[in-house]
């Protein structure tokens, strides 16, 4: 089982959460653009912008945090995490 925790943060507080979860055979990669596409879509979010920072931090830690830089649209909140917490192997 994959599970990827997403948070939004807002002057130092955590005021949304949600954790998806994916069994399917894809691989990791697309499992977290998945589980990001449905957390957008469940926020009404626009989709994050991957910046070399966020794929440096997201590949040694496997957690990343999104702000205003990364996405389109001006956002409500200070910034976006994502981390994985369960995979397959």
């Amino acid at each position: 089982m994959f599970r990827m925790w997403c948070k939004i943060w807002k002057d130092a507080r955590l005021v949304k959460h949600m954790t998806v979860s994916d069994s399917s055979e894809l691989n990791r990669t697309k499992k977290i653009f998945e589980a990001i596409d449905r957390l957008c879509v469940e926020w009404d979010l626009a989709r994050p912008i991957w910046l070399d920072a966020n794929v440096r931090e997201f590949k040694k830690h496997s957690k990343t945090r999104f702000g205003q830089d990364c996405f389109a649209e001006t956002i409500d909140f200070d910034y976006l995490e994502i981390q994985v917490i369960e995979e397959d192997y």
